[in-house]
């Protein structure tokens, strides 16, 4: 590792409101921290008082307790100003986390000794046009998903490569994905995992009718264009957020962002192949969300 990463002495913790040992965890390690120099504060995930420190730039690290649902959101919260983001597992799969509950008292001496590595993983950015004029933007760590709506019935999404007519894909769902999003779910649609410092959009159909049924990997700078073909009802959803509702001809286009997050590690760089067994032999379906 390297010895010159910067020491942390500002800390904002955030523990995620539904993980109840998450709350008190994180009081724990702020009072660990506080004895060891460094000025910190702990709060839940969306508390606006704290997101609006966060945003002013008045720390130097962010420790998020929870699971991969929690390190998403701490992660668009961290992404926009360059804030270091470090994920302790509160048990749940815990793709992104990078220690576990157990194991903090362990690593924070060493993070306090700049005895760490930044990891920065790409981010995309998507906006929703309509009729020529722009709805809104988002930051993406794990996916955009264009899918169907309430009814039970395939959409038609015209897709365009910089530009260029792929095809119009007939599917339940078309995921545009960054490296971090193909261990998400892309993968449970049946994507390749790609490692985590490619800056590459991954596009994978989901449950594809008489169409193109094979996930595509995208040359680093490639944009994307999902049009809502026909009448087909449909929506489109940023890292699990809420849906968003989509009208005929609108429009979804991704790209890759401005912003990265940079994940703090301990281990090294070959980590993320070492850690792929082990959780591939985890269901999702036993832990809760978070």
């Amino acid at each position: 590792m390297d010895p010159k990463s910067p020491i942390p002495r500002k800390i904002v913790i955030v523990a995620h409101p539904k993980v109840p040992e998450a709350a008190p965890e994180a009081k724990e390690l702020a009072a660990y921290l506080q004895e060891h120099d460094t000025q910190t504060v702990h709060g839940m995930l969306y508390d606006e008082g704290l997101r609006k420190r966060v945003k002013a730039g008045e720390f130097d690290l962010l420790i998020a307790l929870g699971g991969d649902g929690t390190i998403l959101r701490a992660g668009h919260l961290c992404a926009p100003g360059e804030l270091p983001l470090l994920g302790i597992n509160m048990g749940r799969l815990g793709f992104l986390m990078e220690i576990h509950k157990q194991e903090w008292r362990s690593f924070i001496p060493r993070l306090l000794a700049g005895d760490y590595w930044l990891e920065n993983r790409m981010m995309l950015t998507a906006e929703h046009w309509r009729a020529g004029e722009k709805q809104g933007s988002w930051d993406v760590l794990n996916e955009v998903v264009v899918s169907r709506g309430q009814t039970i019935r395939a959409v038609h999404i015209a897709t365009m490569v910089d530009g260029r007519h792929l095809t119009t894909f007939v599917a339940d769902a078309l995921i545009a994905a960054t490296p971090t999003g193909s261990t998400a779910y892309a993968l449970a649609a049946g994507g390749p995992i790609l490692p985590p410092e490619l800056r590459n959009i991954l596009l994978v159909p989901v449950a594809p009718h008489l169409s193109l049924d094979r996930a595509l990997v995208l040359a680093e700078g490639s944009s994307v264009s999902m049009t809502v073909d026909g009448d087909s009802q449909a929506v489109f959803s940023v890292d699990g957020q809420a849906p968003v509702g989509l009208a005929e001809s609108d429009r979804v286009d991704v790209f890759a962002g401005k912003h990265s997050v940079h994940f703090i590690r301990f281990q090294d760089p070959g980590y993320f192949y070492r850690n792929l067994t082990p959780h591939m032999g985890m269901n999702q379906s036993n832990y809760k969300n978070g």
